[in-house]
């Protein structure tokens, strides 16, 4: 059975406007399958996947479907809602590969151990995007990739926002999402 990891102090969000958002996801999806944009990152079978900032869970199917099961998923939010959503979605349709993080920032995964992280949608909210791209490249394998869209930023912005640290530079830019690798960091 998944564990709930607690990392940091979570933000609250009304469960109404949870289920908006949700609800507005879900209409999202008709038009955009997030299936054709798990595709698109090259998720393969037996990847170690994160979705840093999972939301209602959109994600989880169509990765769990890409990585088998001999894959992980391990799907991170700040709210406690959102959390809740993806235990259900785990508990109805019987996914033993799924682990939920409710965390901030702080993943509590082990160092390189991650080979594709999604960053969707969530960049433009960050509080604390530093500290969050910091934990992200100590987590993702070298040769991994940060798979990041955020329609709420331009190109430019989103470009410079993931490589400005040093940490990323962007390798591909496909029809729906840039990928990042790392790069080493000199201590």
């Amino acid at each position: 059975m998944p564990t709930q990891k607690t990392r940091n102090k979570p933000k609250t969000q009304s469960r109404l406007d949870f289920k908006i958002m949700s609800l507005g996801f879900k209409i999202r999806d008709i038009f955009r399958p997030r299936s054709r944009i798990a595709e698109e990152v090259g998720i393969k079978n037996g990847y170690r996947v994160l979705d840093y900032g999972c939301g209602p869970g959109s994600y989880v199917m169509p990765v769990t479907k890409l990585i088998g099961a001999t894959g992980a998923l391990y799907a991170l939010d700040i709210l406690p809602l959102a959390i809740e959503s993806v235990k259900m979605l785990i508990s109805k349709k019987g996914l033993t590969n799924v682990q939920v993080i409710l965390s901030e920032c702080d993943t509590g995964l082990t160092d390189e151990s991650i080979d594709i992280i999604l960053l969707y949608d969530i960049l433009h909210e960050l509080d604390n995007g530093g500290e969050v791209l910091m934990e992200l490249h100590r987590v993702l394998k070298p040769g991994g990739f940060l798979s990041v869209s955020d329609h709420h930023l331009k190109d430019a912005e989103l470009v410079t926002g993931i490589t400005g640290g040093g940490l990323f530079k962007l390798t591909k830019k496909g029809k729906n999402t840039h990928s990042f690798t790392r790069e080493t960091v000199k201590t």
